[in-house]
Order: C-alpha cells, then structure tokens, then sequence
C-alpha cells in the first residue's frame, strides 16, 4: 500500500504542477518521480536503470516529432496548401452556410501538420475579415476550426498520439491506423455541424441586420484573397513554380507513414531533407528554416522524453501496477468494466481541469493499469480516452494555441468555452458512441 500511495501522491503532484502552471512539463515529469524514487527506497543506480529503459521506449516517438514538425513547417513556408486554401476561400462566395463549410476544410487542410499555433496562424486572419463582413459571428468561426483541427489532431505527429504512443510503447502509426476512419467520420460529423450553425447564423444575421447583398459578399471574398495574394507576392519564403514537386514530396511522405515501411521518424528525416535542397538550395536559407521551427520541435521532443523517464521510474518501481492492484479492489465490480468508455465520455470536460500532459501522462497510465486489471485491451482504453477527449483539445484553457487563437481574433476564454463546450462535447460522444459500434474501442 505504501507503494501506491507514494506512486498517487507522485501523479497527484505532477497533475497539480501541470495544471497550476507552477512549472514546465519536463521540470514536473523529471524530478517529482526521481524524489519519490528515492522515497520508496530505490537507490540511484537503479533509478538510472529505470531512466534508461524509460527513454528507450520513447526515443522513436521523439525523434519522430522533430523531423515531422521540421518537415512540415518547411512545406507551409514554401507555400504548398496556400492555393488550396485561396480557392477554397474563393468558393464560399460570402454565403454564410458554405462560409462555415469551408472554415472546417480549411482548418483540416491547414492542421495537416498537426501544430495548433500554426493552423490558427494560417486560417484565422485569412477567414476573420470575411467573418466580420458578412457580420458572423466570431466565436463561431473559432468553434469550427478548433473542432476541425482537434479532429485532425489524432495525425500521429500531433501531440495526442505521441504521448499516447510513449505510455502504451507502442508505434505511433500502428496505433494511428484505426484511427483514420474515426477522423474522416469526426470531419463529415463537423461538416454536417457547420451546415446546422451556419444556417442558425444565417438566420441570426437575417433577422438583427438583413440580408448581406450578392455584391457586398462578393467583395468581401475579393478582398481576403486580395490581401492573401499580395502577402505571398511580398513573402520569400513561398516556392509557387515547386508546388507540385511539393506536393508529390508531401504525398509520398504520408503514403509511406501509411504503410509503414520504415520507421515514421526516418520517413520525415528523408522528406525533409528532400524539401530543404529543394526549396531552398542556399545553405543559410536551410538553417534559417530549421532554426525557425526547432524550438517547437525541440519542445515536444524534450516532453517526450521527461514523459520516458517519468514512465520508466512509475513503471519499473511497480508503483503504477501497485496502483492499480489497490484500486481494482475498491471500484465497484458493474462499473469496472466499462471504467475506459467513463472516462471517454467525461473527456472533454477533463480538458477543462486538466492539461494534455497531465490527461496523456498522469491519467491514462493509471486507467490503463486498472482497465487492464478487468480485461481490458491497453488499445481499447488509449482510444477511448484519446477520442473522448481530443475533440476538446482547443476548448482547453490549457492549451497554449487556444491563446494565441483568441489574441489574432479578439475574444474571450470564457465567452469561446459556453459558445463550443456543449457542441464540442456532443461531437466527442457521437465519435466515442461510433468508435464502439466500428469496432475500434471494444466493450
């Protein structure tokens, strides 16, 4: 008992510094487990051990993430889903319904590289002048892309699946695989929300200002893709004449994560080290673009590997086992069983009280241990909490984008939580309720 009781004191630490803020996620995930190690007895030399095999079974899911943030950060600045994104803008044509359709495209396309900060980057200042025009309102246009960007955020390189990854030691693309039917379904499922909002919207707006005129529409839209235009006529980064050599790189890129052939990490390496040369011959232009993007790379992959030795000192002092062996004895045996499908359900609000670190790192550790006590496949219960939670990624008051999404399009936490929360969680449900009937989250 004494065991679990230092291994829950550690998670309970850990889960506050996270969510206080108090101190970064490797600071927490480093020395929080190495003094409760010492507590329980372990000496150094075997807390290193523990370390050691801690790192080993994250290693590759770091690795993977600096290239793959690398790898697509190059292709944003060489411009590759611009166009897209232009024409996609352009075939809105002010009609506020096909206005919401389109901000979720958008926003998929744009979370391609499954970085939040970068998709709000590239689709807010693009789509908020054409928002306020039509006199839509803005809250909506955050509820839509970070609905359709927390949908896209199960890619493998995102954070979600990465962390997940590091917990179960399993492979990224291996677990991301049964995924791609739950996102393409997640994006239909925004698609049809969009459609419902938008013509409640357009009612909205009918009723407290009028009807917005063909010509005005219209001028709106020539005016976002005229100011798109002219920032990429000023910009150097963008490579319009490569965008098909771009996109031939990018596709082959996914297709070979797809069917895993190599290791994900080593298929990003290749990628971009095709895509520097490529777009960029100078050398000083290729260390500029690494340079620009490796404190992102270098912050998750750091994470990561705290996440490894965080995992390695709880796993191999058997305080997580021991966890679990005591609570298994106290849940109730008729919820046990279905311990994995509550926690799903209760995802997104534990997106509210809890960081994606600490949900990822802290929570899915020890239900995993438990669900498994029962019978529960590790697989079922990661999908589960993965899918019941992530729909909420960006309704979180702990995640860093959400911030800068609210900064670019001036509002408030607080007015963006009651105006998303209830769709958001009615969206994470739905999935979790066609995860189950599929077969990708077992009963």
């Amino acid at each position: 008992m004494s065991l679990s009781i230092i291994g829950f004191l550690t998670i309970l630490i850990i889960v506050l510094l996270l969510i206080t803020n108090k101190v970064t996620p490797v600071v927490a995930m480093v020395l929080v487990p190495l003094i409760a190690a010492v507590i329980a007895g372990f000496g150094f030399a075997e807390i290193g051990d523990f370390f050691s095999k801690g790192i080993l079974t994250v290693m590759n899911v770091a690795i993977m993430f600096i290239f793959a943030i690398l790898f697509f950060g190059v292709m944003q600045d060489a411009g590759l889903f611009d166009p897209l994104i232009r024409t996609l803008i352009k075939w809105t044509k002010g009609n506020v319904i096909t206005v919401s359709v389109g901000t979720v495209i958008i926003a998929a396309i744009a979370h391609l590289d499954g970085a939040g900060a970068s998709t709000f980057l590239i689709t807010i200042p693009a789509l908020l002048p054409l928002y306020k025009h039509l006199k839509m309102n803005p809250y909506l246009l955050l509820l839509l892309i970070g609905g359709s960007a927390s949908i896209m955020n199960m890619v493998p390189w995102a954070g979600p699946l990465g962390r997940t990854a590091s917990v179960l030691n399993v492979d990224v693309t291996e677990l991301w695989r049964p995924l791609i039917l739950i996102q393409a379904i997640g994006i239909v499922l925004m698609v049809i929300l969009a459609v419902f909002l938008g013509i409640r919207e357009q009612r909205r707006i009918s009723k407290k200002y009028g009807l917005v005129s063909a010509e005005e529409a219209a001028a709106a839209v020539d005016k976002v893709n005229g100011d798109s235009d002219q920032s990429k006529v000023e910009g150097s980064l963008a490579r319009p004449k490569l965008i098909w050599v771009n996109a031939i790189l990018f596709l082959s890129v996914i297709g070979v994560l797809v069917w895993g052939i190599i290791p994900a990490g080593f298929a990003f390496m290749i990628g971009l080290s095709i895509a520097l040369p490529l777009n960029y011959p100078d050398v000083k232009q290729q260390s500029d673009r690494i340079k620009e993007h490796a404190p992102s790379a270098l912050t998750m992959a750091t994470i990561i590997l705290a996440a490894g030795s965080f995992l390695g000192i709880l796993t191999e002092t058997g305080m997580l086992n021991s966890i679990a062996a005591d609570l298994v004895t106290i849940i109730p045996a008729f919820i046990a069983p279905y311990l994995h499908l509550i926690i799903g359900f209760f995802g997104v609000p534990f997106d509210l009280l809890l960081s994606t670190d600490a949900y990822y790192f802290a929570l899915l550790p020890v239900v995993d241990q438990m669900a498994v006590g029962f019978g529960i496949d590790s697989l079922s219960t990661a999908y589960a909490m993965i899918i019941g939670n992530i729909v909420g990624t960006f309704v979180s008051p702990f995640s860093p984008a959400l911030w800068l999404a609210l900064g670019l399009a001036g509002l408030e936490m607080g007015k963006h939580i009651r105006y998303s929360l209830f769709w958001m969680w009615g969206i994470s449900i739905v999935l979790l309720i066609i995860a189950v009937l599929v077969g990708v989250v077992a009963i």
